[in-house]
């Protein structure tokens, strides 16, 4: 098939069309698709890649073009890049060349005039007083000097070829004249033109190398002052992100600290204009905070969508937008119906919030031979493997699992959302955010004795509260059960699975984790990705996350498909990079994810899709036409020092904290991670042999029980049966035959799990001050 011929250029058009370009000697020329704009020569695999993936640029305006031979030519721009391109034919190679030559005289004129309107700028805004002034002015001098410098490069350049001319018709003269008198004479006119010729050129070059001196020096300043600039903007961006943060918070804890009148105790009673309020206008804020556009969504080939859908959208506003302030609009009548239920337990008059501690004590510097310990585990299960808490951190397992909560607000978000595709979104968000808290986090946390518990009692603060209980030891498990005023519940129960392979650790997650939406019924799981943990003997100890998660609305059929990238050295993305795209029952693409699971995720709604060309693995890549993306959730910053607490997030440094009347076996009441919080890690290794050595004490008693119940005589009986016998003697013969205290196990027909459910009696318990029938663990 005959391509569409190009046009022939012009030095304002845009000129784009396919060349070959070398390179290696293993694939010598391969197509690509070249762009010539605005001074910039970029190249892409194909055509689809324009709108996120560009291979290589060159500016033209320092580069040389030289052409090889009928359908050859290279670009350079003085050894830092090199392309060696060739032309289908002889009049497509010429074309080429005419819109370089055309494009680079038009950025060096641009080029140019640039510079001459950014000298004509003062260096510094008006409003910075005297030392501003005094900048500004010292610029124009430099700017003086160096005109001056280029009126005597002028001058002298203008002298070369004057008294050149002049030398050349004297040479000339000389080939032709005859051996006579007139020889002496024109000798002495040659020699006379020859100095004057290098005097000229002593000139010039003097001339030069004072030019160049003089600029090299101020551009360094300038570089310099540049880069001051650029280094304050950045840093008042940050202070503006974190004070609109700190504002947001704020809003957030006086919502939280107020109490709502008695006219609004009744749902009823809220009309289209009681509804319409000062927190509504907070709620919305809420929703659209920070949605800042993404710049390069990488990962899946997306391509602006068409103007048609923005303007049937709005002015620069996804059609999500819309679908959010919809939510924001029942946003009151959600929150008044979770006042009125009598479930959700409400405070009778305003208390103040607790303060939560922020800082611990910082982490001691003690020397451990790491390898006297590892070198005989390689190959074995970490969780077997005694270990002294310096590899630890001051928190179990079970508060580790909790910290899943940080970003609670994105489920509060989901649960106000009417659009499932949309609540998908939420969804898939806060999965992410789960592990953001991991980057820095590269010590170990306890592990939970068997009916170790830790409860999260953020009713008043957050709206939730959450409760984890260690179910089983051998492999060890961990249920969780946390429930929101918002009307979600989270449940999961997560074993660890871990491997130590002399360079890296790898944990592998087992189990599945469920949210379930009051309002909508929707009913969410997934499961979690591989972490591994790098450098374990030499070198710095970093961490990664990588797999697939697969989120799954078993309601509507709905699915979000996320990919965590592992860290390559060889890869051009970003590190810690997190795609994903949200489909519905009949597999069609709605949203679009992107981002990293460290630091923040976007989305962007899918307005139209189509197959585009083979990828490199010779697979055929969707091209999505996206809206502008918007930013549905960021990573909150460390608190000051956190280096020096374990790297601990804000909430983080408060699950440890004391506090009264949790059960005896919840996690702050353990001893050795108390001490170990105090610095204390000599005592800290001796109460955890000693709480270990009382775990296989009563493991050991269990075992006995276990048989000895078998060989009863009502067992005996049951044996004669055959199948029944080694039904009930496998089960009970087994080491962590353990009964859940706050959790039993079911099989959901939902998602088709076996898992630990919360079957309720904890927080009556807690109030009522029993904890009779909990075991003596610590």
């Amino acid at each position: 098939m005959s391509e569409p011929k190009p046009p022939t250029p012009t030095p304002g058009d845009t000129y784009k069309g396919w060349l070959f370009k070398w390179t290696n000697y293993i694939k010598g020329y391969q197509r690509r698709w070249f762009v010539l704009s605005n001074g910039l020569l970029s190249y892409y695999r194909t055509q689809a890649e324009m709108g996120h993936t560009c291979r290589g640029t060159i500016n033209l305006a320092t580069a040389n073009i030289a052409v090889e031979d009928s359908c050859n030519f290279v670009i350079s721009n003085g050894g830092a890049q090199t392309y060696h391109l060739k032309a289908s034919s002889e009049v497509e190679r010429q074309r080429w060349i005419t819109a370089l030559e055309l494009a680079k005289a038009k950025a060096v004129r641009m080029q140019a005039e640039s510079d001459d309107s950014g000298d004509d700028c003062p260096a510094v805004p008006p409003t910075s007083g005297q030392g501003g002034g005094c900048r500004n002015s010292e610029v124009q001098s430099t700017l003086r000097t160096l005109s001056s410098k280029v009126e005597d490069l002028t001058t002298c350049n203008d002298l070369i070829v004057k008294h050149g001319s002049a030398l050349q018709r004297s040479l000339s003269e000389l080939e032709g004249i005859r051996v006579g008198a007139d020889m002496g004479e024109k000798i002495r006119q040659v020699t006379e033109r020859a100095t004057l010729f290098r005097i000229t050129s002593n000139a010039m070059i003097n001339a030069c190398r004072d030019f160049l001196s003089l600029a090299q020096n101020h551009s360094k300043r300038w570089q310099k002052a540049l880069q001051t600039e650029r280094d304050q903007r950045i840093r008042l961006e940050e202070t503006l992100e974190q004070l609109a943060k700190q504002h947001n918070h704020l809003e957030r804890a006086f919502r939280g600290a107020t109490v709502l009148p008695s006219s609004f105790s009744n749902p009823t009673l809220g009309s289209k204009g009681g509804v319409t309020g000062k927190g509504d206008a907070s709620d919305e804020d809420d929703d659209n905070e920070f949605f800042d556009a993404m710049e390069d969504p990488a990962e899946f080939i997306t391509v602006p969508a068409d103007p048609k859908y923005h303007r049937r959208s709005g002015s620069n506003v996804s059609g999500l937008s819309s679908e959010i302030g919809m939510d924001d609009q029942s946003v009151n009548f959600d929150e008044l119906s979770l006042a009125s239920n009598p479930e959700s337990p409400q405070p009778l008059e305003l208390e103040p919030v607790r303060q939560r501690r922020t800082r611990i004590p910082d982490k001691p510097n003690y020397y451990l031979n790491l390898w006297s310990i590892m070198k005989n585990c390689i190959g074995k299960e970490l969780s077997k493997i005694p270990m002294p808490v310096n590899f630890n951190e001051p928190l179990s397992m079970l508060q580790r699992l909790s910290e899943d909560l940080e970003y609670y607000e994105l489920l509060d978000k989901a649960a106000k959302c009417q659009n499932s595709l949309e609540q998908m979104c939420y969804v898939a968000a806060f999965t992410v955010s789960s592990y953001s808290t991991t980057v820095h986090r590269t010590g170990k946390p306890f592990n939970p004795l068997l009916g170790e518990t830790f409860e999260l009692d953020r009713l008043r603060e957050c709206g939730y509260r959450s409760l984890c209980e260690q179910v089983s030891h051998h492999p060890p498990a961990a249920a969780h059960h946390a429930v929101s005023e918002k009307g979600w519940t989270l449940r999961q129960e997560i074993a660890l699975a871990s491997k130590f392979r002399g360079k890296y650790l790898s944990i592998m997650p087992l189990g599945s984790i469920q949210c379930l939406f009051d309002k909508s019924n929707n009913h969410y799981s997934w499961k979690k990705v591989t972490t591994t943990v790098h450098n374990i003997i030499v070198g710095k100890l970093w961490i990664d996350q990588s797999g697939e998660i697969d989120v799954v609305n078993h309601k509507t059929g709905d699915r979000c498909h996320l990919k965590f990238a592992p860290y390559s050295y060889f890869s051009r993305d970003v590190p810690r990079k997190v795609t994903g795209v949200v489909t519905d029952k009949d597999g069609k693409a709605h949203y679009v994810l992107s981002g990293t699971w460290d630091e923040k995720m976007e989305f962007s709604r899918i307005m139209q899709s189509s197959k585009g060309e083979n990828g490199t693995e010779g697979k055929q890549r969707t091209v999505y036409q996206t809206l502008k993306a918007k930013e549905i959730w960021r990573k909150n910053p460390l608190p000051d020092g956190a280096e020096t607490m374990y790297f601990f997030s804000t909430l983080a440094l408060t699950l440890n904290e004391t506090e009264d009347g949790v059960a005896p076996t919840d996690s702050r009441r353990r001893p050795d991670q108390r001490l170990m919080e105090d610095g204390r890690w000599d005592e800290a290794n001796a109460e955890k042999q000693r709480l270990e050595e009382k775990q296989r004490t009563a493991r050991r008693e269990r075992e006995r029980e276990a048989v000895k119940a078998a060989s009863s005589p009502e067992e005996a009986d049951v044996q004669e049966t055959g199948t029944e016998a080694s039904e009930v003697s496998d089960e009970s013969a087994h080491p962590d035959n353990y009964q859940a205290q706050w959790f039993e196990k079911i099989d959901d027909p939902v998602s088709g799990d076996t898992f630990h459910v919360y079957k309720g009696g904890y927080w009556e318990a807690k109030d009522q001050g029993s904890w009779d029938m909990c075991p003596d663990i610590f």
